[in-house]
């Protein structure tokens, strides 16, 4: 019987193997990730295989959107990417080697004789499952021309065991798998048969995904030992099935949790990449109490026995705290071009960079730095909240006034200098900073949060910026 192979055997091999029937889910990225940093921690290469065979509901949409969510987070491969579909004629040649070698047997059974077997089976409580009813009969015995699928002859008595190297030792009795169809009546192969035959063909050593394929190591291994049986050179791959995500309530993920595209997170979220990157690190695997781990510590660190047996639990609010820590440590220069982005061709990339480094402290994805850069693009008369309204009283106003004439009569536009002449003013006029910076807020962005007021002087220039305090200092009756 072939063995696993462990990871210092031989050139480790990984593959991920979306089915490009929609976006890039977050379980599936975490699960790409997983079996990237593998291959790298270990030297060895990394695949990517698209498993189309399902045409309905494969687009081209969804596999662009798939290879853009992977190189987005940075995930590279060694080769260009497998389509299943392509190999179809192969799946075949394979199912007609074990068809040809007893390994797999002719089914004439028809839709109503098999809907018949499991409505007894329901009856009778029993598992549902094939009966093998054509396991031993002789094909002559079916009518002429009567179309038939090809089943793998498993084992009937004994047990399989695996070594997985993330849940253990699993082991389930050979009975409780029924023979299942490879090739169906129309001559396409099943998901069991082709990704064997793919994993075989592309030379995958480890077989890293979720842990609900756990079941489907047991259908597919005798696919190899049969194959390893007729011509050799099938041995088993090591099998690493990771526990799914949970949402933070312990529940099943699901869109209200977040279980978005990876899309959705760098478009509609702002979460930049290496943030999510190093939030699925850590989602199910861990190295001690390490909170930010960089790409190039990842692929030093990672190994599957830090990956837990437990569902992990997804969370947001996480997510968007490691954000802002990736956005506090991002280029400067880089995230005004990707606000700029959002704000459209008026943005100012050279100010939105002068900008960054006090609007950056405390925004948690870049939507919220687009929402705080709005201010520096308004036009006069600006728009104002409610809550800045609120600060624009006749009181509020004749404070601007006074604010303006002490500005003006300053030369040094700089935040040291224009910090110790508004102060000046707020202890002549007897008041706390707060009753001028108030006002002085809500005259220059239109709301009543914002940089630091000294800061958005300087950014929006002396003549900017005394423009937007005039035109609410002096009202219209009064022009």
């Amino acid at each position: 019987m072939a063995s696993n192979r462990a990871a210092t055997d031989q050139k480790v091999v990984t593959r991920f193997a979306p089915s490009p029937t929609g976006f890039l889910h977050i379980g599936g990225a975490r699960t790409a990730l997983f079996n990237w940093l593998f291959s790298r921690h270990h030297g060895g290469k990394a695949l990517l295989r698209i498993e189309d065979t399902d045409r309905k509901r494969s687009t081209q949409e969804a596999i662009d959107a798939i290879l853009d969510g992977l190189d987005w987070l940075g995930l590279d491969y060694d080769e260009d990417p497998t389509f299943q579909s392509r190999q179809a004629n192969r799946h075949a040649e394979v199912a007609q080697i074990l068809l040809d070698n007893g390994h797999a047997y002719r089914c004439y059974a028809t839709p109503e004789e098999l809907e018949a077997m499991r409505a007894e089976q329901r009856a009778n409580k029993q598992p549902m499952r094939y009966d093998g009813r054509w396991r031993d009969r002789d094909p002559s015995e079916a009518s002429e021309g009567a179309s038939f699928a090809v089943r793998l002859k498993t084992p009937t008595d004994g047990e399989t065991a695996i070594e997985d190297l993330v849940q253990g030792p699993v082991t389930v009795r050979n009975e409780e798998i029924d023979d299942y169809i490879i090739l169906r009546a129309d001559g396409t192969p099943t998901y069991m048969l082709a990704a064997v035959v793919d994993d075989h063909d592309m030379g995958c050593t480890h077989i890293i995904r979720g842990d609900d394929h756990l079941n489907n190591a047991f259908r597919q291994l005798p696919i190899y030992r049969a194959m390893d049986a007729i011509e050799g050179g099938w041995s088993d791959p090591t099998y690493a099935h990771i526990p799914l995500i949970h949402g933070s309530d312990g529940t099943k993920l699901s869109k209200r949790h977040g279980a978005l595209g990876v899309e959705a997170y760098r478009d509609d979220m702002g979460i930049l990449p290496e943030a999510l990157f190093n939030y699925l690190l850590r989602l199910g695997w861990g190295h001690g109490d390490r909170e930010e781990i960089t790409r190039d510590e990842a692929i030093e660190l990672f190994s599957l026995d830090g990956v837990g047996k437990s569902p992990s639990r997804f969370d947001i609010k996480k997510l968007e705290n490691l954000n802002g820590h990736y956005i506090r440590e991002a280029d400067d220069a880089r995230l005004a071009k990707m606000v700029a982005g959002k704000l459209g061709d008026d943005a100012d990339i050279a100010l939105l960079e002068q900008a960054m480094p006090v609007m950056k402290t405390r925004a948690k994805n870049i939507d919220e730095l687009v929402d705080g850069a709005g201010f520096l693009f308004a036009k006069i008369p600006l728009t104002m909240t409610d809550k800045a309204a609120k600060l624009l009283t006749d009181d509020g106003k004749a404070l601007l006034s006074a604010i303006s004439n002490r500005l003006k009569a300053e030369n040094s536009w700089t935040i040291e200098a224009l910090e110790a002449t508004t102060k000046a003013l707020a202890e002549e006029l007897e008041l706390g900073f707060g009753k001028l910076a108030q006002p002085m807020r809500a005259a220059l962005t239109g709301t009543t949060t914002s940089p630091g007021i000294f800061d958005v002087l300087v950014l929006l220039g002396r003549d900017e910026a005394l423009a937007r305090i005039d035109a609410q200092a002096v009202s219209p009756s009064q022009d």
